[in-house]
């Protein structure tokens, strides 16, 4: 099976890098990176040291809903090109692992679904959690703050 992992869409990002409302209808902040672990979920590179970018609340759902998990990210403050839909895996993932979760076509949590997988395994478990027909995509968050990275789709 071959996968994709997605970037933020670029409507989505441009406002936001335009000062446009957070998740919780807040302006987003603008910070300088130090370089050091500031991943953009947008171009899925990460933010070089000198470089402004802006920290948010990000919700990953169109609606409200119990498991619409809200959470903060990153994201370039000047315009990034969108990251290549692609079954690599991105740059910004460098931690020795994450937590890769599958979700319905209703947007909830699959039960069962979610573990810590070292990051080396994490196309080999979204291949292994799209062989069910219960898991429409998956998110692959932080292990440690639980901070959304990425959707992985099928392709």
């Amino acid at each position: 099976m071959t996968i994709q992992f997605k970037a933020l869409p670029t409507d989505d990002v441009r406002g936001l890098q335009r000062g446009g409302p957070d998740a919780y209808g807040n302006t987003p902040e603008r910070k300088i990176s130090d370089g050091d672990g500031v991943p953009c979920r947008h171009c899925l590179k990460n933010i070089a040291a000198g470089d402004a970018y802006l920290v948010l609340a990000y919700r990953p759902f169109a609606e409200l809903q119990p498991y619409a998990e809200t959470g903060p990210i990153f994201l370039h403050a000047e315009e990034c090109d969108r990251a290549t839909e692609t079954e690599a895996l991105p740059e910004v993932l460098e931690s020795p692992d994450y937590i890769v979760r599958g979700y319905g076509r209703d947007d909830r949590i699959v039960y069962g679904s979610g573990g810590v997988v070292p990051t080396a395994a994490i196309t080999a478990r979204a291949e292994t959690l799209f062989e069910r027909d219960d898991i429409a995509y998956v998110h692959v968050r932080s292990a440690r703050n639980n901070c959304y990275q990425c959707r992985i789709e099928r392709a």
